[in-house]
């Protein structure tokens, strides 16, 4: 009887190693399970006592598991699943969204975006907690214990799972005070005249590239300016300043459009290549969706193209499709 209860009493040890082994750090492993660095290290130690045998293997770089470890975390890893899984669908069938959704997304659109839905999200859903991490670097959800990323990007992982929240498109843009002073330029070869904010890439150099729109012709221009970032809404905020002609996401010229402080420039042709064109949800693989992160999901899907105007056609800033 001492044994089973000692063993009861070690459940949540175990999970503690899974997660461990997941996130491949004692930190993440920390940040998933919503309890200190010192905690997981305890666990783990007191894991280590009662099984009688080295789990984990430290380094000062990283942190493994010993073979045995290993496999006591094969072995569990599907029971865990299943626990988790049958608790989460018979919570969700009595309650609804709730709980901690921990949330990645890159800075400019996080900012201009994602931040300003989060009030209304959990206004409907009060028993939900929102983590929202702002971040250029692709995290790694797996080992940095995120539930959702929102990106901007062309593709995905396939060890994930994304669904297209709406479309997207680049825009190139200027103040009407900069062209009335430059003059407006009718073909992408025009760029060459002008002073063109880019966005900061590795290389240095920038060339943007066009097709029309009736697909007919495609063209690529090398452009030069006084000014590069790494942030669309810097590139806005300087051509808002009447700098330059930028090219940045339409979420991030959207308002100033509205507004009147940039106007579109090149209507006729479409920007390929700079930036993606899709804003994806991106989560990782489980066998069933957890209710809050499908929830908000659903919510940001439906909320940004009405809120942010992406993915229209030229000049309109209306719907995604």
């Amino acid at each position: 009887m001492t044994k089973t209860r000692r063993l009861e009493d070690l459940w949540s040890h175990i999970h503690c190693l899974g997660v461990l082994a997941d996130t491949g750090s004692y930190t993440a492993a920390a940040r998933r399970l919503q309890i200190s660095k010192a905690s997981v290290s305890q666990r783990i130690v007191e894991l280590e006592q009662a099984a009688g045998v080295p789990l984990v293997r430290r380094t000062t770089r990283s942190v493994g598991l010993t073979e045995v470890g290993q496999s006591l975390v094969d072995q569990t890893a599907a029971a865990f699943l299943r626990i988790e899984e049958g608790f989460s669908a018979v919570r969700d069938l009595s309650e609804g969204p709730r709980g901690v959704l921990s949330v990645t997304a890159p800075v400019a659109l996080g900012r201009q975006v994602i931040a300003p839905l989060i009030p209304g999200f959990l206004k409907n859903f009060p028993d939900v907690r929102i983590q929202l991490e702002l971040s250029d670097h692709l995290a790694s959800l797996a080992t940095e214990g995120f539930d959702l990323a929102i990106r901007h990007v062309a593709g995905v992982p396939d060890t994930h799972v994304a669904s297209v929240i709406c479309e997207t498109r680049s825009v190139l843009v200027a103040a009407p005070e900069y062209l009335a002073q430059h003059g407006t330029p009718k073909t992408p070869m025009d760029l060459t005249a002008h002073n063109c904010l880019h966005y900061l890439r590795r290389s240095g150099s920038a060339t943007w590239s066009f097709e029309s729109r009736d697909g007919d012709k495609r063209v690529a221009v090398p452009v030069r300016g006084s000014f590069t970032a790494n942030n669309s809404e810097v590139l806005r905020e300087v051509a808002v300043g009447s700098l330059g002609i930028a090219l940045v996401p339409d979420f991030s010229a959207n308002q100033a459009l509205r507004s009147g402080e940039l106007v579109e420039v090149l209507r006729g042709w479409r920007v390929v290549g700079e930036y993606a064109e899709r804003l994806y949800a991106v989560r990782p693989y489980t066998p069933r969706v957890p209710l809050t992160v499908s929830s908000f999901v659903g919510y940001l899907r439906e909320a940004i193209p009405a809120s942010a105007g992406l993915g229209g056609p030229p000049g309109t800033g209306g719907g995604a499709g």
